[in-house]
């Protein structure tokens, strides 16, 4: 009786097999050996209005809050993420990082998934979203940056990018403190930069100024510059429906938060009576209250905001859900972070240009022809600069540096 090799026979080649035993050989498991946390207070040059202020429901912006966490391995790789609040929270988000980022020491820093999860029960009591979920945001963006870093990629490559850039729109130059002048050479400077796109905000008092301000703007660039506004849920559902069959003439990429971000019924109604497509989602702080306005048909284009909903590996979890909708998206904010999680979005994107975090990295974002790069840097590809240190206000420390 003839007697056979039980062995798996190697569909590789030999060259190829012996290069992947190699490989394994000298792969190490490295352990989380020290976690930093930093709270950082970035100052804005001018106080920044939208319609929110307006309305008399906040005041004018000054400074925005950066939660800043740095990981750094038994084998020297060092990951940097970060979140971020406004107005108010940074404080809450700091203590709350100190209390759960003990639990990571000894950690595999590439088990994110299992990494969030743990994070979560170790500050279960607060529940899992808002503040909660913000801190832990940070420290897995973190984690991310440091998993592309061991890889030697930029992170859009090792999530599996479609795309090496992305559609771009600026945001920073079409605030309502801005006299109109003013707005429009702002967006001509932007369109200049290679910035492919313009946003306005809206939502004054008197709907009259709004239409005024859009109308200038329009007139001013060249009809084939694509526009959108934003009125920072300051509408009611009257006024928005009005308001948005009066900017269908605009043609406008879409009408951002046109009512309070937990209306889905409101949201939905206009995203069917409009032609003009309706976007929201930025002010949301769990993957699950996204899911709620999705299944409820509110929006057209999604924006969910890494930072706020948890991090990457749940902008990951969402990501998977709106492509699953065939839902366009447009991450709110922190172009940094979302300029790679856009990339590897099936789906078409936009990413939302902001110049005011600039001075906290010594690198910047390429953007040209309407669109911005994502560089072969690996991980985020930022380095925090000498400016955001000496804007930080309070540190904390785990473990022991390698």
């Amino acid at each position: 009786m003839p007697t056979t090799d039980a062995r798996p026979v190697s569909a590789l080649s030999s060259p190829d097999a012996a290069r992947i035993a190699a490989a394994q050989a000298d792969a190490t498991i490295d352990r989380i050996a020290h976690v930093g946390l930093s709270s950082v207070v970035l100052p804005l040059k001018v106080p920044i209005s939208d319609a929110k202020v307006l309305t008399g429901r906040q005041k004018p912006m000054t400074e925005v809050v950066f939660l800043v966490a740095e990981i750094t391995t038994e084998q020297g790789y060092q990951g940097v993420g970060f979140s971020y609040s406004k107005r108010a929270g940074g404080p809450g988000q700091f203590a709350h990082a100190q209390e759960i980022a003990p639990v990571l020491i000894g950690e595999d820093p590439s088990d994110v998934g299992k990494l969030w999860t743990k994070l979560t029960w170790a500050g279960a009591s607060v529940g899992r979203s808002g503040l909660a979920t913000q801190a832990i945001a940070a420290i897995d963006v973190s984690l991310w940056d440091l998993k592309a870093k061991r890889a030697g990629l930029p992170l859009a490559k090792l999530l599996g990018s479609h795309r090496d850039s992305v559609r771009t729109y600026n945001t920073s130059g079409g605030f309502l403190h801005t006299p109109i002048d003013e707005v429009i050479e702002n967006a001509g400077r932007s369109l200049e930069a290679g910035i492919g796109a313009i946003k306005l905000k809206v939502g004054q008092p008197d709907w009259r100024q709004d239409v005024a301000r859009v109308t200038a703007v329009r007139e001013a660039l060249d009809p084939d510059v694509p526009l959108m506004v934003d009125a920072n849920q300051q509408w009611d559902r009257a006024t928005a429906m009005r308001m948005g069959r009066i900017f269908e003439e605009f043609g406008l990429v879409w009408i951002e938060e046109p009512l309070d971000a937990y209306d889905a019924e409101g949201h939905a109604n206009l995203a069917r009576a409009l032609d003009t497509p309706i976007a929201t989602g930025e002010m949301l702080a769990s993957v699950a209250e996204h899911v709620r306005l999705i299944d409820a048909g509110a929006s057209d284009v999604v924006q969910p905001d890494a930072p706020r909903i948890g991090g990457i590996t749940q902008f990951q979890k969402l990501a998977a859900y709106a492509e699953h909708k065939q839902l366009e998206l447009a991450p709110h904010f922190a172009m940094e972070i979302h300029l790679h999680l856009a990339a590897a979005y099936p789906i078409e994107p936009w990413v939302e240009h902001f110049d005011w975090l600039d001075p906290l990295f010594d690198e910047q974002l390429e953007t040209r022809d309407g669109r911005m790069y994502v560089s072969d840097r690996p991980g985020l590809g930022f380095t925090l600069s000498e400016q955001a240190r000496a804007w930080t206000v309070a540190t904390a420390e785990f473990g022991k540096r390698p």
